[in-house]
C-alpha cells in the first residue's frame, strides 16, 4: 500500500499528516495529489463525499503556492458556510508546519467587515461561498487579479443549489489562473458545459463509478401506508438505540413539524431548514455535531455542504425526485471507511422509481419488514441490559452504600430487581408498543387495487417515462377546464440555475406546499410553467408573486388569464 511520502510531497506537510496518525492516502488522494503537485494542469475528480477530498487538493495548493507573496493565490469556492469552515480547519492542521501561509475564510452569516479586515493581513489561500465572493468581489475587497488555482470543491451541490452564473462569474474573474481544480460526487451535464467552457484538456479521475454510492453503506427500504410513514419512522428510530443521524424531508414545513413532534414524545432531534437564521443554524449544528442532539431532520437544501463524522444512519422520509439527490443524502454516512445505513420508507406507488434510482447508483436495494412492537422492544431492552453491564463502577464509593442496598433488596429476589429496573425504564416505552399493529405494506388484494386503481398514475412498478403525461394530459386547466389542476405560469427557468428537482424544492419551500399538490412542471429557458393543485394555487401564487429571487421580481400568474 502507498504512503504519502511516495506522493511527492515535501517534508513539512508529511510532518503534519504524521502527527494526525494518516499513514496511506485515500484512493482519490492517491490519484489526484501527484497530477496536482504539477500545479499547471486542470483537473477534474469525481468521487463521493467522505473519501478526502479536502486532503486532495488542500496538499497540493500547500505545496505550489509562494509562501513569500502575501497576495491571493489560491481560490477554493464551496456551496455552504458549513463546508467553508471545515475546509479552512483540515487545511490549517495541514499546515501546522508551513507558517508564513495564511488561509481566510469568507462566508455568509458573519461580519464581511471582519473578513475585510482578515483579507488585508495578507493571504495566500482564500475560500469563500459563491455569494458572498461576488460581495467582495463587487466592493473592491478582494483582488483575484493573480490567482493561480481556482478549487471548485463539491461542484454539483454548488450547480444544485443555483449558483451556475455564480461560479461562471468567478471564473471569468480570474483571468490569470494556471489551473482550475474541480471536486464532484457526481456529473451532471452542467457540470460538463462549465468544465468544456473554462477548462482545458482537464485531467479527469473517478473514484468508483460516476453516481455510484459508496459501497460502505447498506441501503434498505420499508413498505407502507403513504399516511404511516411517521409512525414507521418513530418504529426504526426506537429499532436502532444507537442511531446517530440525519432524516430527510422534501419541505421545510415537514421538517419542522416532524422535528416538534418527535421532541414532545422524548426524541433529542431539532430541525435545519431555510427559515433558521445562521445563529440558529450554528446552534443547531454544534449540538449535533456534540452529540446533545441524536437526530438532525433537514431539507435537502439546508443540508447543503453538511460533513459531521459518525453518522450511523440516514433516513430517507421520502423519497428525493433527483436521483442525485439521493446519492448526496446516503453519502453523509459511511464515510472515513466505518460502515453506514440508508433507510428509505416508501409506498408501494414509489417502488418503481426506487428501482429507477438502484440501476443509476448500481447498488442492490434491501427489502426490510418494518420491526414490530414486540421487536422494537426487544431491541430497545437489550441495549439498555448491555448498557447497564458496560457502566463504570470503578469510580464513586459505591461499597459504602452496598449494606444500605442489601437491606433495602433482602426480601426481593434478583430476579423481581431486574423486573423493577426494567419497568422504571421501560414502562412507558413497553405500554406505547403493547398493542402496535403491523405497518408493512402486504400484497394482499386492497393493496393491488390500490397499486393498480385506474384512477393513479401508474401501477406501483411502472416509472413515469419521458412522456408520461397520464391522466392529467387530457384534462383541461384554468378556466376552460374546472378540472383538478390550475396551469400556473411563473418567470423563473433554467437560466436562473435551476433544473426541475431543484426547481421543484425551491417553490415547495417557498409555498409550504407538500409534493403532492404539484402536477407536472415544464421549464424553459426564462420561463415554466406548473400545474398545482387548484386549491393551493392560489396559496401558491400569494407566496411567491412580488418577491425577490437574485435581485429580480418574481411574477407568477395563472397561465390562462395572461
Amino acid at each position: 500500500m502507498i504512503t504519502f511520502e511516495e506522493l511527492g510531497l515535501e517534508e513539512r506537510l508529511i510532518k503534519a499528516i504524521s502527527e494526525l496518525g494518516y499513514v496511506n492516502p485515500t484512493t482519490i488522494q492517491e490519484k489526484a495529489i501527484p497530477v496536482l503537485l504539477s500545479g499547471t494542469k486542470d483537473f477534474i475528480g469525481l468521487a463521493q463525499t467522505g473519501t478526502g477530498k479536502t486532503a486532495a487538493f488542500g496538499l497540493p495548493l500547500l505545496q505550489v503556492i509562494d509562501e513569500a507573496a502575501k497576495h491571493p493565490q489560491a481560490l477554493v469556492v464551496c456551496p455552504t458556510r458549513e463546508l467553508c469552515m471545515q475546509i479552512v480547519n483540515e487545511i490549517e492542521l495541514f499546515k501546522k508546519h508551513i507558517h508564513a501561509i495564511n488561509v481566510v475564510a469568507v462566508y455568509g452569516g458573519a461580519s464581511i467587515g471582519t473578513q475585510i479586515r482578515d483579507l488585508r493581513r495578507g493571504v495566500q489561500i482564500v475560500v469563500a461561498t459563491p455569494g458572498r465572493l461576488i460581495d467582495l468581489i463587487e466592493r473592491k475587497a478582494i483582488n483575484l487579479e493573480q490567482i493561480s488555482y481556482v478549487v471548485l470543491d463539491e461542484a454539483d451541490e454548488m450547480l444544485n443549489m443555483g449558483f451556475q452564473e455564480d461560479i461562471e462569474f468567478i471564473l471569468q474573474n480570474t483571468p490569470k489562473r494556471e489551473s482550475t481544480w474541480l471536486f464532484s460526487a457526481t456529473m451532471p451535464p452542467e457540470i460538463r458545459r462549465v468544465s468544456k467552457k473554462y477548462m482545458k484538456e482537464p485531467i479527469e479521475i473517478t473514484v468508483g463509478k460516476a453516481n455510484t454510492t459508496n459501497k460502505n453503506i447498506d441501503h434498505q427500504y420499508y413498505v407502507t401506508a403513504a399516511h404511516q410513514r411517521y409512525e414507521v419512522l418513530k418504529r426504526l428510530i426506537d429499532f436502532n438505540p444507537g442511531i446517530y443521524g440525519i432524516i430527510f424531508t422534501r419541505t421545510k414545513i415537514d421538517a419542522q413539524n416532524i422535528a416538534e413532534k418527535l421532541t414532545r414524545e422524548g426524541y433529542d432531534i431539532d430541525a435545519l431548514h431555510g427559515d433558521l437564521t445562521q445563529q440558529q443554524r450554528d446552534k443547531v449544528m454544534g449540538q449535533f455535531r456534540d452529540k446533545s442532539l441524536q437526530l438532525l431532520i433537514a431539507t435537502d437544501v439546508a443540508a447543503r455542504g453538511i460533513d459531521v463524522q459518525g453518522i450511523t444512519h440516514v433516513i430517507n422520509y421520502e423519497l428525493p425526485d433527483d436521483m442525485e439527490v439521493y446519492t448526496h443524502r446516503s453519502g453523509r454516512t459511511g464515510r472515513a471507511g466505518n460502515l453506514g445505513i440508508c433507510m428509505s420508507i416508501v409506498h408501494s406507488r414509489e417502488v418503481g422509481r426506487l428501482r429507477q434510482i438502484e440501476r443509476i447508483v448500481q447498488t442492490q436495494f434491501n427489502r426490510l419488514d418494518i420491526p414490530s412492537g414486540k421487536d422494537v422492544c426487544r431491541k430497545q431492552f437489550s441495549s439498555f441490559m448491555d448498557k447497564l453491564l458496560e457502566q463504570d463502577i470503578s469510580h464513586g464509593d459505591y461499597e459504602t452504600y452496598l449494606p444500605m442496598l442489601e437491606e433495602k433488596f433482602k426480601d426481593i429476589t434478583k430476579e423481581e430487581v431486574l423486573q423493577r429496573v426494567a419497568a422504571t425504564e421501560f414502562d412507558r416505552f413497553l405500554k406505547y408498543y403493547e398493542n402496535a399493529g403491523d405497518l408493512n405494506l402486504r400484497e394482499d388484494k386492497r393493496d393491488r387495487r390500490e397499486r393498480f386503481d385506474p384512477r393513479n398514475d401508474r401501477g406501483a412498478n411502472e416509472p413515469r417515462g419521458r412522456n408520461d403525461r397520464d391522466s392529467r394530459s387530457s384534462r383541461n386547466f384554468g378556466k376552460e377546464g374546472g378540472g383538478d389542476y390550475m396551469r400556473l405560469f411563473v418567470n423563473l427557468g433554467t437560466k436562473d440555475g435551476f433544473y426541475k428537482a431543484s426547481f421543484m424544492q425551491f417553490i415547495l419551500d417557498m409555498s409550504e406546499l407538500r409534493k403532492e399538490s404539484l402536477g407536472k412542471i415544464d421549464m424553459k429557458e426564462m420561463n415554466s410553467w406548473v400545474e398545482v393543485d387548484r386549491g393551493a394555487a392560489n396559496q401558491m401564487i400569494r407566496s411567491l408573486d412580488g418577491k425577490n429571487f437574485k435581485g429580480r421580481r418574481i411574477r407568477m400568474n395563472d397561465a390562462n388569464s395572461r
